[in-house]
């Protein structure tokens, strides 16, 4: 016998044209109903789907067109097929191919006819892109909310830190003095906007496409404000031919995500470096880092190198999606079923990366007399030099040439300029007094900076304080 006779007397490749078999006179090959499933990973959408069905079911009792023990029996399969899917008791099957019509066949096994009713005046292609958008709105919801957990984080590190002295760079060069609590509200800043994306992203998406049917929308007395209210959308889509192949939600779900590991791969970056001997500015706590199996000295800081690794999977989800989408006529293509692996995968690593941030982020210990010693190095109040030398008259450009000045006498002498007694300053201007020294100090040239957006320790508190109550709302 052949391999194609072995699929024809498969019983589960018998069932995989229950849905849609009538035009067809023979049965799906079995690599090609694999091949063509995607229930494998579409499952995980179970709930969006039951509550979509149970909102479609409610609107066609309420349109007359299913009768009221109809859809009483629906509303109570449902239920029980939730349950078993909760209980692990649920048979997904490759032959049913979706989680729309996994769903509806065990449906119908548990009530009969009017199971096979539910799919009056809907397609999968509108339940599928109904969906996707309520399970994505879901997960939008819970990378707000841990984006704000990891924000909390940041602004109790930075009003602990607050007067934390610390090199700011500049080309990876030391350029001027800053406070750790300053460096932390930058991060603050970053997810913040990121925040905003998502919210930005969630609005534009929560729009209903159920009632678009296949494509052209539907003959039955549907309601779809109805459904809208029923699933929490703000308005039914405006066009049915858009409401089933659009998916620029997930593409700018997917660049606001990469956008977001972006950020989070700069900070991932830096805390790498400051972990590492060569700088010894922080301690990450032991719980996010690992050993070598060779080298017992090793404190590995493998969150944050993980963190930075998975940025590149979440950029090529992105370009995925794009791709996906770019050769896409109106309406709905089998294409479409290649855009969940992608956003499943960026909402799985996006929502993990800033778990581990959340919890990481407030247990860093700061070594503060590595940092202060680290910003003494690189005449890092060089410009305090030259903004006290215009103060007292003189012309930047000027100032600058007697500050460079200044500092290659440091590099040969190996002195800092806040070390160089003032006769030897007064070497490279006579404007220069002993009140040079208040502006030379690491303390001195932070304080100074006493401005809304400043690295002032007095500022970094108050900018604190305000963002935490922006937060809070």
């Amino acid at each position: 016998m052949s391999k194609k006779d072995d699929n024809r007397k498969n019983p589960a490749s018998e069932a995989t044209n229950t849905a849609w078999g009538g035009r067809f006179s023979e049965q799906t090959d079995a690599f090609v109903e694999a091949f063509t499933a995607s229930v494998q990973f579409d499952q995980r959408m179970y709930k969006q789907d039951i509550a979509g069905s149970r909102a479609h079911a409610r609107m066609l009792k309420k349109a007359g067109v299913l009768s009221k023990s109809d859809c009483e029996a629906i509303l109570k399969g449902l239920d029980s097929v939730e349950q078993e899917i909760e209980n692990g008791e649920f048979d997904w099957s490759v032959a049913r191919e979706d989680v729309h019509m996994n769903i509806e066949a065990r449906l119908t096994d548990l009530i009969g006819d009017a199971g096979k009713r539910l799919h009056t005046g809907r397609s999968r292609n509108d339940q599928v892109a109904t969906d996707i958008r309520l399970y994505l709105r879901e997960q939008i919801d819970f990378i707000i909310a841990q984006l704000l957990e990891m924000q909390k984080g940041l602004l109790a590190l930075a009003q602990r830190e607050a007067d934390t002295i610390m090199p700011g760079f500049t080309h990876l060069q030391v350029a001027q003095p800053v406070t750790f609590g300053h460096h932390m509200l930058a991060w603050f800043e970053m997810l913040q906007r990121d925040a905003t994306r998502m919210h930005d992203c969630r609005e534009r998406m929560n729009i209903s496409p159920l009632g678009a049917a296949a494509l052209a929308g539907t003959s039955y007395p549907v309601d779809r404000e109805f459904t809208a209210d029923e699933l929490g959308f703000s308005a039914p889509a405006a066009n049915s031919l858009d409401a089933v192949s659009d998916r620029d939600f997930a593409i700018e779900f997917c660049a606001a995500s990469a956008v977001l590991m972006t950020h989070l791969s700069r900070m991932s970056e830096e805390l790498v470096m400051w972990s590492s001997a060569q700088f010894d500015f922080i301690e990450l706590p032991d719980r996010y880092c690992t050993g070598s199996s060779i080298m017992p000295q090793k404190k590995n800081p493998d969150v944050p190198e993980l963190v930075r690794g998975k940025t590149g999977r979440v950029n090529g989800n992105l370009v995925s999606m794009l791709t996906l989408m770019k050769s896409q006529p109106l309406a709905y293509n089998k294409d479409n079923q290649e855009d969940k692996e992608p956003l499943f995968d960026t909402i799985d690593t996006v929502s993990g990366s800033l778990r581990a941030f959340a919890d990481m982020v407030p247990a860093i210990e700061c070594k503060r007399e590595n940092m202060y010693a680290a910003a003494k190095q690189g005449f890092s109040t060089a410009t305090d030099l030259a903004d006290y030398l215009v103060r007292k008259g003189l012309p930047f450009r000027d100032a600058h040439e007697v500050v460079g000045k200044a500092v290659a006498f440091g590099i040969e002498s190996k002195l800092d300029l806040s070390e160089m007694p003032l006769d030897q300053l007064q070497q490279f201007s006579d404007m220069i007094t002993e009140d040079v020294f208040d502006v030379l100090t690491l303390e001195g040239s932070v304080a100074a900076r006493n401005h809304i957006g400043g690295t002032a320790p007095d500022q970094v508190r108050k900018a604190a304080k305000a963002a935490h109550k922006r937060l809070l709302g």
